[in-house]
């Protein structure tokens, strides 16, 4: 059995990863780090409700666990919050990512890592594991740092990079792009959706099964992990009015430069998949069909 302390338990992709490894429970012992009450809905894992940006307690409790992997997928994710609190971002992006190196090098601990699309420039997407990261955002920033935190380490890690997360859990602290669209179309809501910025949005499950993966297979290194179809927001929003069967004409189209927004973004971002496919086994599928496997699951 392994063990697998998994931080930001209490987040979309924690709370999917936690709920995927209790699937086996035979094979998984699972420890959910998160600040606040254990918002699973689920008593059947350990929860430690705990501040991981104080290292002193957050190494304490894993020295006390002992997990032979940990999956990090607690981050600061707010690009514009990241942008105007450089320090908070740098706390939770950059020094816990520190301290859980530094945890791994002491006890061999595999430590699997979530990472962005926001450490490129999106002048060149869609992208390798191998090119040339050239953040414009702190957000971007601080995930950068903290790979390389990783990359220039002794450890056993792996860096899933991913894109625009959509799911939904038992007790969700903040929404996503499908969410939020579905919301307000069926408010009968307008909404202005950029029409100049290209993404490959990530379904929840698909990621916490990317993990799962990483830490079944010891894939070490860096994968991209996404939908297989670079579509534009506006695109995006367009295909989620269709699968829900919504009114599309209230998704008016902008651009980027009206906005306004504090932190800059990537035009074209997206991933090239075949490592993935190739190492982890994971086979992304096209954002439509994600969305159908998504409102089956609402359903």
């Amino acid at each position: 059995m392994k063990k697998v302390v998994v931080t930001g338990s209490n987040g979309l992709l924690g709370q999917t990863l936690v709920n995927l490894l209790l699937e086996e429970k035979e094979k998984y012992q699972v420890i959910g780090f998160s600040r606040g009450e254990n918002r699973s809905g689920r008593s059947d894992f350990d929860y430690v409700s705990i501040d991981i940006t104080d290292e002193a307690l957050f190494y304490d409790k894993l020295s006390e666990y002992k997990p032979e992997v940990i999956v990090n997928t607690a981050a600061m994710t707010n690009v514009d919050a990241c942008e105007t609190n450089k320090k908070v971002c740098d706390k939770l992006n950059v020094d816990v990512v520190r301290c859980l190196k530094n945890y791994s090098e002491e006890h061999k601990t595999h430590l699997i890592h979530i990472s962005t699309d926001f450490i490129f420039d999106g002048k060149a997407g869609p992208y390798k594991e191998t090119d040339t990261a050239n953040p414009l955002s702190y957000y971007g920033v601080s995930k950068l740092k903290s790979e390389e935190i990783l990359t220039r380490s002794t450890i056993d890690y792996t860096i899933l990079r991913t894109i625009l997360v959509y799911g939904k859990v038992y007790d969700m602290s903040r929404s996503n792009i499908v969410l939020w669209v579905k919301q307000m179309l069926e408010e009968r809501k307008e909404i202005t959706i950029v029409n100049d910025q290209f993404r490959m949005p990530t379904y929840a499950e698909d990621l916490a099964l990317a993990c799962k993966l990483s830490i079944d297979k010891k894939a070490l290194g860096i994968f991209n992990v996404s939908s297989n179809t670079l579509l534009s927001i506006y695109d995006i929003a367009q295909q989620i009015a269709e699968a829900f069967k919504l009114d599309k004409s209230l998704i008016k189209p902008i651009s980027t430069a009206t906005l306004n927004q504090t932190a800059k973004r990537p035009a074209i971002t997206g991933f090239d998949l075949s490592k993935t496919r190739e190492y982890l086994g994971l086979n992304p599928k096209s954002f439509q069909e994600d969305l159908q496997k998504f409102k089956e699951k609402l359903t």
